[in-house]
């Protein structure tokens, strides 16, 4: 079970750009799409794809993160690095000071989130877009299964959580991932856009 409290989360007024919040379970495949959209956007400017400050070690099968000790967040923490942090499964994860001010000038940014903190992200920022990737049970188990991190036992049971978190999540966009990663990667790079002309629209009329 998912256990989340806010370290540091405070309700500000709306700000002029957009977050993607990037939204699912693991095995998901969010990552995968983010890279896909990362790669596709690199020339653009005016997008920022967030590298989360998270308690673990660096680990090549997980998120490109910035790997931090309780006492380096802890330190993080007291000097203002952060725009937002919260704890989920033992873990602290903390959204970089850099957020706020890409956004502030009315710029998009993209998160890997996660679905259990989306109140405490909507809370700190009101205009955040939940971007959720879904798969069904059968193509998520094997992907889990194909990663070799968990028992049997283990994988049913983050199966059943994310089951429980589809019965009371409404994300604003949904992306099916079971297909071709190339096609989920495809439809966030168009809605990634589609906030990025938005904001240049509502640039120009200011």
């Amino acid at each position: 079970m998912m256990s989340v409290s806010t370290d540091h989360a405070v309700a500000r007024p709306v700000i002029p750009g957009r977050l993607y919040v990037v939204l699912g379970p693991s095995g998901s495949g969010k990552d995968t799409l983010m890279s896909h959209a990362r790669a596709a956007l690199e020339e653009e400017e005016g997008v920022l794809f967030v590298r989360r400050a998270i308690t673990r070690p660096a680990d090549a099968g997980s998120e490109d993160h910035v790997p931090m000790s309780e006492a380096e967040f802890d330190a993080a923490l007291d000097s203002g690095s952060f725009s937002l942090t919260w704890a989920a499964n033992g873990l602290r994860y903390g959204l970089p000071r850099e957020v706020t001010d890409h956004l502030q000038r009315g710029e998009v940014a993209v998160v890997n989130g996660s679905r259990g903190a989306w109140s405490v992200i909507r809370k700190v920022f009101p205009s955040a877009v939940a971007v959720e990737i879904k798969v069904n049970r059968e193509v998520l188990a094997q992907r889990l299964e194909a990663r070799g991190r968990e028992s049997r036992a283990e994988i049913e049971a983050r199966l059943a959580r994310a089951a429980a978190l589809d019965n009371s999540f409404a994300a604003d966009h949904v992306i099916d991932n079971s297909r071709a990663p190339e096609i989920g990667g495809g439809e966030l790079v168009k809605l990634i856009r589609a906030g990025m002309a938005a904001g240049k629209y509502a640039s120009t009329r200011n």
